[in-house]
């Protein structure tokens, strides 16, 4: 199945061409460092990081682009609010961005420019626009003419019409038309300014992203991506300066990450609402965030709730409790055969007897498949996810099954479920951990909650012990029933009683 990627520019899903057969140039909007990164910039970064592991998984060499806005409005504000130089702002911003990218587990892009290291290039872009007649300068400021880019709207949808009726467009009444965006912008006194043949100031923001673009990946790329705020007016800019600039097309294929919303309401500083990365990772494991993220398909909205988190967090604790139930069986495996699946000519299975046997080995070898085709049909994580749980079900159910454990084949079905589950959590970014010290994190975290210690647990298991050899039975129940109200349970193995916590099956 080729792959195929719903294309904002045409609205419709292509099959996946890119300009060279085994190369891929991406370029994905980067943040404006003025302030700690919310879950809206995680929502795109780990959307885009999915999308850049699975190309690279198909074969191809990718040369991945993301930058950073380092010189704006907003980092200048925030600079004189706070008393600092801007380029303070800038760098703690780009520090703390790189740090939740880290924890999150994106992998680093090819290319992470500034904006403020790409200044000669977005002068040279600049001054082509002028020299084709796209621009114009205005007692230092240079602005980009948009109505001489005749296909201007091509991304958005929207018509010079609904423009001029003041849909988000830059208000300075000496621009010769309302519409008119800044290419470069001459400095005002205390600002931050470089020189440029049009005297001393700073770049607009959309001219950045063309010139970082052309700049490290070519004229023409294959993808362009971002949020879908991002659609109008940075990414129309973007087409139409770069074309205008350069007479080629600037991208072949537009993707756009969906929104946020905070409990079904917009995330914004105007709502008080704003969930920052820091915040949600001193709360929750990063694997968690990843998967809330990545249980919906990347274009559509997705709604934050505590309870959808807690969700996610489960189904995390059953995923690693199941592989850690594998590891166990598999540190047996002396008394399992080693004997591995076998298959007659025509690909049916010969030796499977029952009928769960057959329908576990049947879900876990076709495993990649159906990951592989889901992931061609534009990227939808979420039908992934939703098969891994289906397996991870089947999985448990399997190995609860006496008859299907005493088979030659248990230890080669269960190795392979584990292969593969690994396999397609490396694309993913998830199931990546070790389970042993994931259910232990887990673990710690909860008794920290309930104010409880390990060595509490132990002292009462000791109590509860001494009380079932006293045949004091009511005794031995009512720590039982006690732990049980804080989340424990307790399992009386041959070698002792162990406890987990309730989010972790035992069986």
């Amino acid at each position: 199945m080729p792959l195929r990627i719903y294309n904002s520019l045409t609205r419709q899903k292509e099959e996946f061409k890119p300009l060279k057969s085994n190369e891929v140039t991406m370029y994905v909007c980067g943040p404006t460092v003025y302030d700690l990164s919310h879950i809206g910039h995680a929502r795109s970064a780990v959307s885009f990081d999915v999308i850049y592991r699975y190309l690279k998984y198909k074969g191809f060499n990718v040369k991945y682009a993301r930058n950073y806005t380092d010189i704006d409005d907003k980092i200048i504000n925030r600079a004189n609010k706070d008393g600092v130089a801007w380029n303070e702002i800038s760098e703690r911003y780009i520090k703390a961005f790189d740090e939740d990218m880290a924890a999150l587990g994106v992998e680093l892009p090819n290319f992470r420019p500034k904006a403020t290291e790409t200044i000669n290039e977005m002068l040279n872009v600049i001054q082509a626009l002028i020299d084709k007649g796209f621009a114009y300068v205005l007692d230092g400021d240079v602005y980009y003419s948009v109505r001489k880019f005749k296909e201007y709207g091509k991304l958005s949808g929207k018509n010079i019409e609904e423009l001029e009726s003041g849909a988000r467009v830059e208000v300075d009444e000496r621009k010769q038309d309302p519409l008119d965006f800044a290419l470069w912008k001459a400095s005002k006194p205390g600002e931050p300014w470089w020189d440029s043949p049009w005297g001393k100031g700073r770049p607009g923001w959309h001219i950045e992203c063309s010139a970082m673009s052309q700049k490290f990946l070519g004229e023409t790329i294959d993808i362009h991506g971002g949020g879908k705020d991002l659609i109008f007016p940075h990414h129309e800019n973007e087409i139409a300066q770069s074309e205008a600039a350069t007479g080629k097309p600037f991208v072949n294929c537009w993707l756009h990450n969906g929104f946020v919303n905070i409990e079904k309401e917009k995330m914004s500083k105007s709502l008080g609402n704003i969930l920052t990365i820091k915040d949600m990772l001193s709360k929750y494991h990063p694997e968690v965030l990843r998967l809330f993220f990545l249980s919906s398909h990347y274009r559509n909205p997705i709604d934050y709730s505590e309870q959808a988190l807690k969700d996610c967090e489960a189904g995390l604790d059953r995923f690693y409790s199941t592989v850690e139930r594998v590891e166990e069986i598999k540190g047996q495996g002396s008394s399992l055969s080693l004997q591995a699946v076998s298959r007659e000519g025509n690909g049916r299975v010969k030796i499977l007897k029952t009928e769960i046997e057959k329908e576990t080995y049947k879900k876990i070898s076709g495993l990649l498949k159906n990951f592989e085709d889901a992931l061609d049909d534009d990227f939808n994580t979420a039908q992934v996810i939703g098969n891994i749980f289906e397996t991870v079900r089947m999985l448990n159910k399997f190995m609860d099954d006496k008859t299907c454990m005493k088979s030659p084949n248990a230890l080669s079905i269960i190795t392979l479920a584990k292969e593969n589950l690994k396999k397609i959590g490396h694309v993913l970014g998830v199931f990546t951990s070790y389970a042993k010290i994931y259910l232990e994190d887990g673990k710690q975290k909860f008794l920290k909650v309930i104010g409880l210690s390990q060595h509490d647990i132990g002292d009462l298991i000791a109590k509860r012990v001494d009380a079932r050899n006293k045949k004091d039975f009511k005794a031995a129940d009512d720590i039982r029933l006690e732990l049980d109200k804080k989340g424990i349970l307790l399992e009386d193995t041959p070698k002792g009683t162990v406890w987990r916590v309730k989010l972790f099956p035992i069986s």
